[in-house]
């Protein structure tokens, strides 16, 4: 048995690739401890790091990938990787299809419909809200559109949203390394180039934010119903990054996209999300979305008609009858004067009785010519 080197070390315990005159192999072996736990602590931070609702689009984040042959292969390159593009003729893993646009009023009835089934309340509190109730940021495994594909969420959604992109050799044709968005956000034109310092150009938009649906129901859906959620690509969007950051998890009442031609299919899609995982919408988010669909040919139903107006508002009116027509009073009776008689006023002046009021001696109808209830007072 040896022990020539300097650690007094014998021969048998020397690593792989010891050097004589090197540094004794106990203190090497002593380093893999800590090189091991660093690494482990840099995979933590990066989940750690990422904005409360998941502005996280570091492609570093993205799951891993499947190769043919079944290995498995980090979808991100190392940062300075000099892996060449390809359009590789291998198999490519499915992506996505497509979210349809609202192109017509009758599909902005439609929407304005389905919000119309969604319930109406106030927000739960956020308490025990944080990212990983909703799973393994861009999980290949669930139960969607492009799940269990072998390829990680984002570099579906990348795949789906971009144009004229190259992939990375030996993932089936899924890692995106290069790419042209059009972002339906800003209606601008984003160059995506894989990296360090460039993937958060392109950023992966929960379009109804997670914290926003912990807030309207999903704190009681299932751990894997809110991974699908997360992963949805009815969900998702691939948008400009400054744009991503500045929503936030704001929702229909607090933030729109800048471009008003995809407000309508923005907020169709909200309303689509929250119908098929059971979300409700706050009052003020309901009225803003009311108000998009609105503009863009949907019509609003009318206010309900209060419970006390119901039967006057739809009975058949009924006709009233004419009015009947009443004759006008009889003109008063004038009472004579008795007893006293005069043929005409000429005997009446001749007796100087004249002129006769009413109710006087003598006094009569006959006499009043012009019925004023005085007789005989013109010569």
């Amino acid at each position: 048995m040896s022990t020539n080197d300097p650690g007094g070390l014998p021969d048998w315990t020397r690593p792989d690739g010891y050097k004589s005159g090197g540094a004794p192999s106990s203190r090497r072996r002593r380093r893999w401890p800590w090189i091991a736990v660093a690494a482990i602590g840099a995979v933590v931070a990066v989940g750690l790091i990422a904005p409360d609702d998941t502005k996280q689009s570091s492609d570093q984040a993205a799951a891993v990938v499947a190769t043919p042959s079944g290995t498995v292969t980090e979808s991100s390159s190392a940062p300075g990787s000099s892996a060449p593009p390809s359009t590789t003729s291998e198999p490519p893993a499915p992506a996505p299809t497509s979210a349809a646009a609202i192109g017509s009023n009758t599909q902005a009835q439609a929407a304005l419909t389905q919000l119309d089934g969604l319930a109406v309340k106030g927000r739960a509190p956020k308490t025990g809200y944080s990212r990983t109730q909703f799973g393994q940021a861009w999980s290949d495994d669930v139960d969607v559109d492009g799940g269990r594909n072998g390829c990680d969420t984002r570099n579906d959604i990348l795949r789906r949203d971009l144009t004229g992109i190259t992939v990375r050799p030996g993932t089936r044709g899924c890692v995106v390394l290069t790419g042209t968005l059009a972002d339906p956000y800003t209606g601008t034109s984003v160059a995506f180039t894989r990296g360090a310092q460039t993937s958060d150009a392109v950023q992966i938009d929960h379009v109804v934010a997670l914290s926003d649906a912990w807030q309207k129901g999903a704190q009681q859906l299932s751990p894997e119903k809110r991974r699908d959620l997360a992963n949805d690509p009815r969900n998702l969007q691939a948008t400009d990054g400054p744009t991503n950051q500045r929503k936030g998890d704001g929702d229909a009442a607090t933030w729109l996209p800048p471009a008003r031609a995809f407000r309508c299919t923005y907020v169709s899609r909200q309303v689509q999300v929250k119908s098929l995982y059971g979300l409700w919408v706050t009052q003020a988010e309901k009225d803003a979305i009311t108000r998009v669909l609105t503009s863009c040919g949907a019509v609003s139903a009318p206010p309900p008609v209060p419970q006390n107006d119901t039967a006057t508002r739809t009975q058949t009116p009924v006709p009233r009858p004419a009015p009947r027509y009443t004759p006008p009073p009889a003109a008063p009776v004038v009472p004579d004067g008795g007893d006293v008689y005069y043929r005409n006023c000429a005997a009446a002046r001749a007796a100087g009785a004249a002129p006769i009021r009413a109710g006087e001696p003598g006094y009569r109808a006959g006499l009043d010519g012009d019925g004023d209830g005085t007789a005989c007072d013109r010569g």
